[in-house]
């Protein structure tokens, strides 16, 4: 007997379908029955849909315990809480570097595969992502759609507002599992455990020297150049790096608001506060690896490891002499300016080097620092006392 007995045929169409009376019967939505009310979107699981709605309402459950941020889905947490452990789980097989996220990871590849698929129709530069194209067009439109409540400023990037933000809140969520400091930026973050790992990818081709900033390797490049593009407005004085600039002006407006709390010293420079305190605190953070004595101040080590290498970076371009502290390239420069910035407030006379009128002023106050051992006869310079000295020798 055919038909099975009800009178409904029961067979699979093509694709392995099953097909009941004749009649294909598919889901509806790809199996997705749990719609959203505001934008009609579906979903398969009614625990996704009411994720989902967390974005229409506002609603973020899910708080860091580490800086109180609150998100809408478990999943974002677990992601942000990585900034503050430091995991990276996902890892490139062509470098070994490692991200906190699968996102960032293939970002990253592209830049193995020279992938740039997103090409800008003005310049014909080209990009790996679209979203990082739409971000390079804004420099043509000067569109910055993102701005701050706080202070009105604009960004073309979003994540440059969220940074930008953390100025207002104080806001430091990437901590240095070394040494506890925290930073706004993660980027802050990746320079300052250099200091830790002594890691210096940028290099100089001109003397090989290396740095751990990008920043650093382009202000020292001006040594070689000449370059000074930072000027002083109050008396045309130029200088390679703007910090230099800013410490120069202090000279003509005399403010120092950054003060020592613990001895009352005050400093134009904030950076040259924080230096300043490693004097009380004893901390000395930049080691030499090559025979392990510790600086408190990074520029110290770099000037203390030429005493290995030999290198005399700071070159004097009017008669090719070179130094290894830019200090003493400047002194020596003023043999040829004539510069004279040292006054003597008792005679007037003026000097070149500090020591020199440390010296002179002796001839003042009537101090004679340097004595004989052997008779005990004063002398206020040390070459003096070295050729009496010479005296006594002879004698023996």
């Amino acid at each position: 007997m055919r038909g099975g007995g009800n009178g409904s045929r029961s067979r699979h169409g093509p694709g392995g379908q099953r097909v009941l009376g004749g009649t294909q019967k598919t889901p509806k939505n790809g199996g997705k029955e749990y719609q959203c009310p505001e934008c009609e979107k579906y979903f398969q699981k009614n625990g996704h849909l009411q994720s989902h709605l967390r974005i229409h309402t506002g609603v973020k459950p899910h708080k860091c315990l580490e800086c109180g941020k609150n998100f809408n889905l478990k999943g974002n947490l677990y992601k942000h809480q990585r900034i503050h452990t430091g995991e990276k789980p996902h890892k490139c097989l062509e470098c070994g570097k490692g991200f906190s996220r699968n996102s960032h990871l293939y970002r990253h590849q592209k830049i193995h595969l020279g992938e740039k698929t997103h090409k800008c129709l003005k310049y014909g530069k080209s990009f790996s992502e679209l979203g990082n194209l739409y971000i390079h067009q804004m420099i043509h439109t000067g569109e910055k759609p993102h701005k701050c409540l706080e202070c009105g400023k604009s960004f073309s990037y979003k994540s440059s507002l969220y940074t930008h933000q953390r100025s207002h809140s104080g806001e430091k969520p990437h901590k240095c599992l070394e040494c506890g400091k925290s930073f706004s930026q993660s980027s802050h973050l990746y320079a300052h455990q250099r200091i830790h790992t002594g890691e210096k990818p940028h290099k100089c081709l001109e003397c090989g020297k290396s740095f751990s900033k990008s920043s650093h390797l382009y202000a020292h490049q001006r040594i070689h150049t000449g370059e000074k593009p930072h000027k002083c407005l109050e008396c045309g004085k130029s200088f390679s790096q703007s910090s230099h600039l800013y410490a120069h002006q202090s000279i003509h407006t005399g403010e120092k608001p950054h003060k020592c709390l613990e001895c009352g010293k005050s400093f134009s420079l904030r950076f040259n506060l924080c230096r300043h305190q490693r004097n009380h605190t004893g901390e000395k953070p930049h080691k030499c690896l090559e025979c392990g004595e510790s600086f408190s101040q990074s520029r110290n080590l770099y000037t203390h490891q030429r005493s290995h290498t030999g290198e005399k970076p700071h070159k004097c371009l009017e008669c090719g002499k070179s130094f290894s502290r830019r200090n003493s390239l400047y002194i020596h420069q003023r043999i040829h300016t004539g510069e004279k910035p040292h006054k003597c407030l008792e005679c007037g006379k003026s000097f070149s080097q500090s020591s020199n009128l440390y010296t002179h002023q002796k001839n003042h106050t009537g101090e004679k620092p340097h004595k004989c051992l052997q008779c005990g006869k004063s002398f206020r310079l040390r070459g003096k006392l070295d050729r009496h000295q010479i005296i006594h020798l002879q004698k023996q």
